[in-house]
């Protein structure tokens, strides 16, 4: 299928917004995407293409990010690794967002193992994908809580069982790390545990409550009583007194 966008017209738009390429073949679907972000956006230019073709034609904009969607494709798929080898050719300093009809998690740990910045199955609410988007547009990493299928219950978080769930955020060696409590943190419940880390990704309450099928009042409590447990007196001191970051502070 040809590239809808032309290629002429890619600098014809407000030069001094950053851009946001959406790159999805089916046109109703590309629609929506940029519809939507037009919207929740407006400080972008969204531009549209079907295929990565025409990227070149975007040299010298400030191509914030690429959302790219690999359909059922497996990342591994050497049509997908050719398209996003144009991608990082084309525009080397983009951050780049894969969305996929698939959600399992050999699929998800493929793609940030491939070094892309953010994750999207199609299967998320639209306002979880949202604030995803805006972790990567911040320079965060973003991709969803590990799923796991139980029977009778669909798929549901691992987050929602007793473990303490592990989180990817950004690492300086391969894109991705597992945040994992740095103190044995036996002052906190395993929720609050649970809370914690996603507070080190920067994640907002809408965004946790989401991620752990809580409601966000009761976010809410549990930022207050880990902030109690350990004195702080905002969210960000929590998270470096916990990590054992913060001068002066002893268990």
């Amino acid at each position: 299928m040809e590239d809808l966008a032309d290629p002429a017209k890619l600098f014809k738009g407000p030069e001094k917004l950053p851009v946001i390429v959406i790159i999805e073949n089916r046109l109703l679907a590309r629609s929506c995407i940029v519809n939507i972000l037009k919207r929740e956006l407006a400080g972008f230019e969204i531009i549209e293409m079907a295929t990565t073709s025409s990227l070149s034609a975007l040299s010298g904009r400030d191509v914030r990010l690429i959302a790219f969607n690999i359909g059922d494709k497996q990342v591994t798929d050497p049509s997908i690794e050719d398209r996003l080898a144009l991608i990082e050719e084309s525009l080397p300093d983009a951050r780049v967002a894969l969305l996929s009809s698939r959600d399992d998690e050999e699929t998800a740990s493929a793609a940030m193992q491939r070094g892309v910045h953010g994750f999207f199955p199609t299967s998320i609410p639209i306002e979880v994908a949202m604030a995803g988007l805006r972790l990567v547009l911040a320079g965060a990493v973003y991709r969803p809580l590990p799923i796991q299928k139980h029977e009778g219950a669909g798929l549901r978080a691992i987050s929602e069982y007793t473990s303490v769930p592990e989180l990817l955020a950004a690492s300086e060696d391969n894109g991705i790390a597992r945040t994992t409590p740095e103190r044995t943190m036996a002052g906190l419940t395993p929720r609050e545990q649970h809370v914690l880390a996603a507070l080190k990704l920067g994640l907002p309450n809408k965004l946790i409550a989401v991620r752990l099928n809580l409601s966000e009042n009761t976010v809410k409590m549990h930022i207050q009583r880990i902030m109690r447990k350990c004195c702080a007196r905002n969210r960000t001191e929590a998270v470096l007194r916990w990590s054992g970051q913060s001068n002066g502070y002893a268990r």
